[in-house]
């Protein structure tokens, strides 16, 4: 598999493009909470956003370099 390098050497114009699909994909599964009846599958579907507003949380950490591991 070859990767085509970014043109630029900068990690955030990823980490910003990333952090705009797991937005749709929390706002995706935010939206099937409400349309399925099912309690184990509602739960599943807001433990996911959950889940998924963490990870959204750790990439904005690292392009803000505010905590300490991304420093």
């Amino acid at each position: 598999m070859n990767a085509t390098p970014s043109a630029s050497g900068d990690p955030r114009e990823h980490t910003r493009k990333t952090k705009g699909m797991l937005r749709e994909a929390m706002d995706h599964v935010r939206e099937d909470v409400g349309k399925v009846s099912d309690p184990k599958a509602q739960a599943l579907f807001e433990t996911s956003a959950e889940v998924l507003d963490g990870l959204i949380t750790a990439y904005e950490h690292f392009e803000q370099r505010s905590e300490a591991a991304w420093r």
